[in-house]
């Protein structure tokens, strides 16, 4: 019986901390939305008056678009799509992959859907911290209206302070990162219901008929108010992007017992301020604050906003190892910031890439408000993918009948569009942004896939059966020497002779005493058991297949692998073994394929790819690199 109780206590304490982890790595883009949200909805272009009706019916309107998109689309029915416990548009491209599609088309578009809404998120990724810490030192301007001009200065430095730990990994902040954020959300509670008090009523809000009537009223007012609305629902990706850190069971705790209320309390103690004090518009969520906690409340929310910007950035070097596994971006060098955790990873080229285009940002739309018009309509293009990625998951992978995927993904649709319409509005006055990000790393990701697979053809035209060759070693007779060593050939295929092995007999006439011919095959799982790790078989004498399996999440480790082969039969001894890679030099030509312009930009980006050397941790000084020349 003691043991029983023991046992419970410590999944009590386990789940109380990953809700508590939850707080500080899933909720933060969400959590710092009150800062801006309402302030935009009333923004003086709009021409809302701020009365009672109007404000009741715009938070009912947020109300309502927090239970319908959160709450029902993504923790009740998106987050039930999990491929072995993992979430993200990545994961649920590569559900949708596993079911079996008839008609090729359909496969092709399923992965335009998915890659377009990964590519989206880098706009989210560069976005999101631009307006959250820039919205969090404007309260600067309210406490002393002298500082003013320093406002862009300190966001930058705060922005380059994020971007330049980086690289220490945030294993040693992690861990105050909940906390933190229980303080904010209990403090975005606390002064919500203090404002609540002096004005009850407004909790009439949760009535639907108060959006109703407001939508009836005001109709193209109100549709465009949705473009400022949807800044209530930025981050609820995140929730389901994050569901392999903690599972769902923290994430939904965390979210109807805290987050939510929290949320919802502090927008309506902005409403009731707003109808107390309708001049209170210029910044309703500071104002909420007594003078004595106005400083206090700027510090907590530059630390909230860091936090939800360190959330996003995590998301996005995640997400691009996902794109590089899975073939669809050229290799990086990824450094891993933790021996625990996998998923702490640092992108050095990305990370500054990152901070580059958000200072530009900053720099180019200057206050929160102008930046609110470039935020929205690349998460709303995110959310229309994911929606119609989960329907088909429904309908292949859990086979529900085609009514019931229609009767709940047909509303969530409706949503979406909704919500994208009133977004794209916005185009011209900055909405423009995401989308050229979307676009650019659309046609990137795109052009590395199709190339990789026209640079795979090309080099099998050049080759041999690997059949064929091994047999035909024997008659070789002295024209080929064997030498002591084992020599490791990478190669994409095991059909075909390696183009760094035909290299090696053509010029030096050798062939070593034991031969490996190793692949590497990323699996549409995020993580690979061990059991299934490798398979190793002899094809002839002292020619070897090895086959490595790795998950989209993970990093391929050569040596690991090798290492593990002992299991198996087989040893290798690193000062004995020499790693044999083929560097293809691609150059553009004239001829069915690719578009010219395409063809020139996968050259550059095969150019400037990392080495196979670093991301396959293979030891430099045990490599020979045999190169060719290949015209797409």
């Amino acid at each position: 019986m003691q043991a029983s109780v023991n046992v419970d206590g410590h999944a009590r304490s386990s789940g109380l901390a990953l809700t508590l982890g939850a707080l500080g790595v899933v909720f933060g883009d969400i959590g710092t939305s009150p800062l801006y949200a309402l302030k935009e909805c009333f923004h003086s272009s709009h021409g809302i008056p701020i009365v009672f009706e109007n404000v009741v019916g715009i938070l009912s309107v947020i109300f309502w678009s927090l239970i319908i998109v959160v709450s029902l689309k993504y923790i009740a029915f998106i987050m039930r799509a999990n491929n072995n416990g993992e979430g993200g548009i990545m994961a649920l491209l590569a559900l949708t992959l596993r079911a079996d599609h008839s008609k090729p088309w359909r496969r092709s578009l399923l992965i335009a859907v998915g890659l377009f809404g990964a590519a989206l998120f880098y706009g989210d990724g560069i976005i999101t911290p631009a307006i959250s810490v820039l919205s969090a030192v404007e309260g600067l301007k309210l406490a002393a209206p002298g500082l003013e001009p320093f406002v862009l200065p300190i966001t930058i430095a705060v922005l380059f302070s994020l971007f330049f730990i980086q690289r220490h990994g945030t294993a040693s902040v992690g861990s105050f990162f909940g906390p933190i954020m229980l303080v904010w959300f209990s403090t975005l509670a606390v002064l919500g219901l203090i404002n609540i008090s002096r004005h009850p009523d407004i909790l009439h809000l949760i009535n639907p008929l108060w959006a109703l009537r407001f939508f009836m009223e005001h109709q193209v007012i109100a549709f465009v108010t949705l473009g400022a609305v949807v800044l209530t629902v930025t981050g609820g990706e995140a929730l389901y992007a994050d569901m392999g850190h903690f599972g769902r069971g923290p994430i939904q705790r965390a979210w109807f017992f805290l987050v939510f209320p929290a949320l919802m309390l502090n927008y309506c103690g902005q409403g009731a301020l707003l109808l107390a004090d309708p001049t209170a518009v210029e910044n309703p969520f500071y104002l909420l604050a007594p003078d004595w906690a106005l400083y206090p409340m700027i510090g907590l929310s530059t630390l909230a906003t860091v936090i939800a910007s360190q959330a996003v950035i995590s998301g996005v070097f995640s997400i691009t190892r996902q794109a590089v596994q899975l073939g669809y971006l050229p290799r990086f060098e990824i450094q891993h910031t933790s021996s625990k955790e996998i998923g702490q990873i640092y992108i050095p080229s990305m990370n500054w890439a990152l901070l580059a285009a958000i200072v530009l940002l900053v720099l180019t739309f200057k206050s929160s408000s102008n930046l609110a018009s470039a935020y929205g309509i690349a998460v709303t293009m995110t959310m229309i993918c994911d929606t119609i990625l989960a329907m088909v998951v429904a309908y292949k992978m859990w086979k529900w009948k085609p009514i019931s995927v229609v009767l709940i993904g047909l509303p969530l649709i409706i949503v979406d569009l909704a919500f994208f319409g009133a977004t794209s509005l916005k185009v011209l006055q900055g909405g423009w942004f995401p989308l050229l990000i979307g676009l650019v790393m659309f046609t990137l990701m795109s052009t590395w896939k199709r190339g990789r697979k026209l640079l795979g053809d090309r080099l099998a035209n050049e080759t041999m059966p690997l059949g064929l060759f091994v047999n035909s070693i024997g008659g070789a007779g002295a024209s080929v020497q064997t030498v002591p060593g084992t020599a490791v050939f990478m190669t994409g295929s095991h059909r075909y002779v390696p183009h760094a092995m035909l290299h090696n007999m053509k010029h030096n006439k050798i062939v070593h005493e034991r031969n490996v011919l190793l692949t590497l095959v990323t699996r549409d799982i995020p993580f690979v058991d061990e059991s299934a790790r490798l398979e190793v078989s002899e094809i002839a004498h002292n020619f070897f297949l090895i086959t490595g399996y790795y998950g989209f999440k993970e990093q391929p480790d050569v040596p690991a692998l090798l290492a593990s082969c002992q299991e198996k039969g087989m040893t290798f001894d690193m000062m004995d073994t020499s790693f044999f890679l083929s560097r293809e030099r691609v150059v553009a030509s004239v001829g069915p394929g690719m578009a010219r312009w395409r063809e020139k930009l996968f050259v550059g980006m095969s150019r400037n790819a990392g080495a196979a050397t670093d991301f396959f941790q293979i030891p430099t000084n045990r490599v020979v690199e045999l190169g060719t020349q290949v015209e797409l």
